[in-house]
């Protein structure tokens, strides 16, 4: 049985480039349209069976069903079970079929939101939960594979940046259209209807997706585009594990792993708690609260994509310039948001600044610095060690929050009041040391 899953999921054998010039170069941009809008699309689809239980927190603690604590620990499964998975599935990615990677964990991440949909236990959510945090974490290592086979090195931050899009995606779907789906019918649908989503998502997976480009007997993609950068064979690594393993052996890796897991703290802290403080701080319903963090996700698009033209045209490739420009951007609109005036345009404003900052300091913290100074051929074990640190951020994040949370919660009669003051301390103070920590690596190099 493992065998035969093994060799269901391997990358095919390389075949002799075939085919005349004009062939190769209209099989290319056929397939570079292709993967680009499948990953970035597809990838923002399945976002919304990620972020399901963040909406729907608020009608499970008013009809009783789970505490805040308890929505924390189910959260944290999920997280931590990314992490582990984003480790280990990234350092299978290097070695997969990204149609077949892809399509099939999409299809097991919706059939765990349609279950979340059916159950009120609390440790049985917690295990489904946990198992779709583990199949969630095929996604971003398959996608960065996917990219890196079909976009060269000096494409890189470009391509990287439209692909990051797809967190603000589906953000974006989550926060508005599931929000709006579970006012009308009831937190349960705010499993089914990403479940339905996500199913979606694996058909364009599997119908879009190609194997890397010598698997079709083209060339590979740094030479077709006449990039002169090659990877360097280093003498004492013999094999592609050694390769994934040296990773371990640079410092900056380390500091980026703690920076990532920083800034993941912030960004999960608002997408996971973010409608529930809009709804008990600011008195606004769930497609209000939801199209205000839509807003964050809309600047967030923005920001994905201004990051990969900034640090590449503007800093020639370097991140931590780019990197120390989005963080200002970032806790400059947390501090506007929280503790600015409560006026709409307040929020607003502070939520574009948020968006864009938060987004584009994922794109670099969150993988692209890590693939830019890890070898190419290893780009999925690259994003799997910033994955579980990231990941386990996130983790800490969901129990720490709702602990916090649920210790300033008082219950007079049927009425709930919430003091957010601590959590936000800790929200903040985690972009904070992130961006301290990203600074630190001002003078590292591209690898080269």
């Amino acid at each position: 049985m493992a065998n035969a899953l093994t060799r269901f999921f391997a990358t095919g054998p390389d075949l002799p480039v075939s085919g005349d010039q004009t062939t190769i170069d209209a099989t290319f941009r056929r397939h570079r349209l292709r993967v680009m809008l499948a990953i970035t699309l597809g990838y923002g689809v399945i976002y919304t069976c990620r972020l399901a239980l963040g909406v729907v927190k608020k009608p499970l603690i008013d009809e009783g069903v789970f505490t805040p604590v308890e929505l924390g620990m189910i959260g944290s499964a999920l997280y931590y079970a990314y992490a582990v998975g984003k480790l280990t599935n990234g350092f299978l990615a290097d070695h997969a079929n990204m149609r077949r990677f892809l399509a099939f964990a999409f299809l097991m991440t919706a059939l765990c939101n349609f279950a979340m949909g059916l159950t009120t236990a609390v440790w049985t959510a917690v295990l489904i939960w946990g198992l779709n945090g583990w199949f969630q974490s095929f996604g971003a290592p398959g996608g960065v594979v996917a990219m890196t086979a079909w976009f060269s090195n000096k494409e890189r931050g470009r391509a990287y940046g439209i692909w990051s899009t797809a967190h603000s995606i589906g953000e974006g779907l989550t926060f508005i259209g599931v929000g709006s789906v579970v006012a009308w019918l009831g937190w349960r649908y705010g499993y089914f209807v990403p479940a339905l989503f996500g199913i979606g998502a694996a058909a364009m997976m599997y119908w879009l997706v190609q194997d890397r480009p010598r698997t079709m007997g083209l060339p590979t993609v740094n030479e077709w585009k006449g990039d002169l950068y090659e990877e360097k064979e280093r003498p004492d690594i013999k094999s592609v594990l050694g390769l994934q393993l040296s990773i371990l052996k640079i410092p900056a890796i380390w500091v980026l792993c703690l920076s990532a897991a920083t800034i993941y703290v912030t960004r999960y802290a608002i997408n996971s708690w973010g409608i529930l403080y809009l709804q008990e701080d600011r008195g606004l319903s769930l497609p209000m609260a939801g199209t205000v963090l839509m807003v964050s996700t809309v600047a967030g698009i923005a920001g994905a994509v201004a990051y990969g033209f900034i640090s590449d045209k503007w800093f020639d490739a370097r991140r931590p310039p780019a990197n120390l420009l989005f963080a200002a951007l970032e806790i400059g609109g947390l501090l506007l948001f929280f503790y600015g005036p409560n006026t709409m345009p307040v929020m607003i404003a502070g939520m574009v600044l948020f968006g864009m900052g938060l987004t584009g300091l994922v794109t670099a913290l969150g993988g692209l610095f890590a693939v830019d100074i890890a070898p190419k051929r290893v780009a999925g074990a690259a994003m799997g060690v910033i994955g579980i640190f990231s990941y386990i951020g996130a983790g800490i994040q969901e129990y720490v929050s709702g602990t916090l949370i649920q210790e300033g919660m008082t219950l007079v009669g049927d009425q709930r009041s919430y003091d957010f003051g601590p959590v936000i301390s800790f929200w903040i103070g985690a972009s904070v040391l992130s961006m301290l920590l990203a600074a630190s690596l001002w003078r590292t190099k591209l690898r080269d």
